[in-house]
Order: C-alpha cells, then structure tokens, then sequence
C-alpha cells in the first residue's frame, strides 16, 4: 500500500509547486502539511516523495527560462571545442552552476543520517523559518540592489550555490530563502537575486529528485502518487515563477518576512500544544 494517497499527493504536490521557488521553504511547509495530514514526516517513504516531486517545479523552471538555458547550453557545448566562444559570459556561467552545485551534493551524501534524522524535525523547521527570516530582512535592507545578470561572477555562484546547504542542513531556512539572500547581500538586483536562485536550483534539486526516485518508491510510496504530486507540482510552480519574477522587480522581501515569522511562531505554538507531533 503506498504511503501518501492520490488526493494527499494532490495536495502536497500543490504545496511543493508554489513553495519550491518562494523563499519561504517548500520543503517546512511540507512537513507542516503532512503533518497536519497525520503523515509521519521522518518516514523514509515521504522523505523520498518530498525530493521527487521537486522535479516537477524544476521542469517549470526549465519550460519557463527555456530560451535562456538553450542560449547558456548552446554556449557551453560550443565553448568545449571553440576556444572563442570561452570568453562569451553564458558558457562561464555554465560551469559555474556546476562548481556552485558540487558543495551541496558532497554535504547531502556525508550528513544524509542527519538530514533524514534529528534535522528533519518540525522543531527545527520552526526555528529555521524565523531565524531564516532574520537573515533576508538584513539582507534585503542592506543590499545595493545595483548588479544585474552581466555582473555576476564566479565568486557569487559559488558563494549563492554554497548557501543552498543552509537549507539541506535546516529544513525551514529555505533554499530560495538563502540563495536570494546571498545574491542580495553580493548587491545584486532583486530580479537578478531570483533568477540566479533559479538557475542555481535546477542540478541540485534535479539530482536530489533523481536519486531518491528508487529509494520512495521501494518505500511503499506508490508510482501512482509520484507521478500526479510530480503533475501538479510542475503546473502550480509555473504560476508561481511567473507572479514572483512580477512581485520582485517592485515590491523588497518585507512580505516574505513577516509571513516566514507568522508561520514559524504558529508552528512552534502548534507543536508546544500537540497539535502536531515533531
């Protein structure tokens, strides 16, 4: 029997989507919502089905900026055999998502005992998502806002792809959270933060999907479930791109605040009370 129903996949996979890329945590409000639901949230089984439907709003990313990836894989692929074509920004940019990817991937395989134990606790979502929130009002309120997409550098992916293990390690600080902070706190552009945020999560979370595929379906969780989360996950983070590529380039982080706050007081209050269980 699979572990996460048809209409629970529905619902999670909806989370999923329009969480993935906010920065306000998918991956906390998921646990939140499966706990509500009465799933275990350390179970290996929703673990798995939590990873594996990100690939449906990484898809979203890919059909979104699809233009931009095949203008950066076209440079690349010319860059390995036109020495010319090295100098061009897009084929750097290129390697430097796959250096900046390399950090999170050895963290994730040398702490998975943790990630998948004592740091997957709700308690440590909680504490994640507010102290997080400390940390993008900072950076928000202190970056210049002045550097755009030629301005970026080597220096910044690494600096913005190293910052995704705060969210591997503290489920709640959210991946979009520290990536758009970095990029804030490295002056870039409240546009620029998001896209590179974007660019950034594509090998990290298509490679996470990838490898727990086999692990939350030889869990119990059906194909079924995956296949419908992974769906509606793809739909609803397409939307979500969209509204929040229009929200940055007007509006600071203050929303995105206030709102990681308010949900992380109301979780402790909900596991202090047992309401829900960590």
């Amino acid at each position: 029997m699979s572990a996460i129903s048809i209409g629970q996949a529905v619902v999670l996979g909806a989370v999923e989507g329009v969480t993935e890329f906010l920065p306000v945590s998918s991956t906390g409000h998921l646990k939140i919502v499966e706990g509500l639901m009465g799933i275990p949230v350390d179970d290996d089984a929703v673990i798995g089905f939590s990873a594996v439907i990100q690939v449906g709003a990484i898809a979203a990313v890919l059909v979104y900026f699809r233009k931009d990836i095949a203008r950066i894989v076209t440079a690349w692929l010319r860059g390995l055999t036109d020495r010319e074509e090295r100098y061009h920004h897009d084929y750097r940019f290129a390697w430097w998502v796959i250096a900046a990817t390399v950090p999170i991937v050895l963290v994730g395989l040398a702490a998975k005992p943790l990630i998948k134990g004592p740091l997957a606790s709700l308690w440590v979502v909680a504490g994640s998502l507010i102290v997080g929130s400390g940390v993008m009002w900072v950076a928000d309120r202190t970056g210049r806002h002045k550097r755009g997409e030629d301005d970026t550098s080597f220096k910044d992916a690494m600096l913005v792809g190293g910052s995704q293990i705060l969210a591997l390690l503290f489920p709640g600080f959210s991946r979009s959270g520290a990536t758009m902070s970095t990029a804030l706190m490295l002056d870039l552009d409240r546009v620029e933060a998001t896209r590179l945020s974007f660019f950034l999560g594509i090998p990290a979370l298509t490679g996470a999907g990838v490898y727990e595929l086999k692990d939350a379906l030889g869990a119990g969780t059906g194909a079924a479930p995956l296949a419908v989360g992974t769906l509606v996950s793809f739909v609803v983070a397409y939307a979500s791109i969209a509204w929040l590529l229009r929200f940055v380039a007007k509006h600071s982080f203050n929303a995105f605040v206030l709102y990681r706050i308010a949900v992380g007081l109301l979780l402790f209050a909900l596991l202090g009370t047992g309401v829900l269980r960590s």
